[in-house]
C-alpha cells in the first residue's frame, strides 16, 4: 500500500539515533557537517542545542535525540549535523539536525514504503511520513516539515536572529 504524496522513486539520506534508523528526503538536505562548536542560546527549549556559524550565517541546531524523547546526543567521531530546510506556513528555515551518525543515501520505490504505525511506538507519529523497508530493516521516513511546530520553529528563528544581532 503506497503512501499518499509518495508516488515516485525518491532518494533518502539515512541517519541513526541510537539503534533506530531514520530517513530524510535528500531534497530537504543542504549539506552534512562534522560536529562543531555549538553556541548555547539562553531560554530555548532543551532540544535546541544552540547555534553554529555556517559561512557567516547563524544556523540553529536541534538535538534530534532530545526532540524525539531520547537522551541527549553524545559527541563521538560519527556525530554530525545535517543542515536541512524546514518549510512551515510557507516560510523556509535552515536548521541543523544533530544526529548520532549518517549512514547512506539510497532510493526507495513507493511500494517499498508502508504507512507509519498508529500504536505501540514511543514517538508521536504525525511527522513520520512512512516506514521504508530495506534489507529486512525498517527506516522511519521523516517529514521534517511536520517534526517541528510553528511555535518551536519561531523560537528557533528568534534564537538565531538574537545571536546574529549580538554578533553583529
Amino acid at each position: 500500500m503506497a503512501i499518499t504524496g509518495i508516488d515516485e522513486v525518491r532518494q533518502y539520506l539515512t541517519f541513526k539515533l541510537g539503534e533506530e534508523v531514520f530517513g530524510l528526503d535528500v531534497g530537504k538536505v543542504r549539506e552534512i557537517l562534522d560536529f562543531t562548536t555549538i553556541t548555547k542560546v539562553p531560554r530555548t527549549p532543551e532540544f535546541m542545542r544552540g547555534v553554529i556559524n555556517l559561512r557567516g550565517s547563524v544556523v540553529p541546531v536541534v538535538d534530534m535525540r532530545l526532540k524525539f524523547g531520547m537522551s541527549a546526543t553524545e559527541k563521538t567521531v560519527n556525530t554530525c549535523i545535517i543542515v536541512t530546510e524546514v518549510t512551515l506556513d510557507g516560510e523556509t528555515t535552515v536548521l541543523g539536525a544533530l544526529v548520532d551518525s549518517v549512514q547512506e543515501v539510497f532510493e526507495l520505490e513507493p511500494d517499498q514504503i508502508e504507512p507509519s504505525p498508529r500504536i505501540g511506538t514511543k514517538l508521536k507519529t504525525e511527522f513520520i511520513k512512512g516506514m521504508g523497508k530495506r534489507d529486512e530493516r525498517f527506516i522511519m521516513l521523516l517529514d521534517v516539515d511536520k517534526a517541528f511546530s510553528v511555535d518551536e520553529l519561531s523560537l528557533v528563528q528568534e534564537a538565531g536572529e538574537a545571536q546574529q544581532a549580538a554578533a553583529g
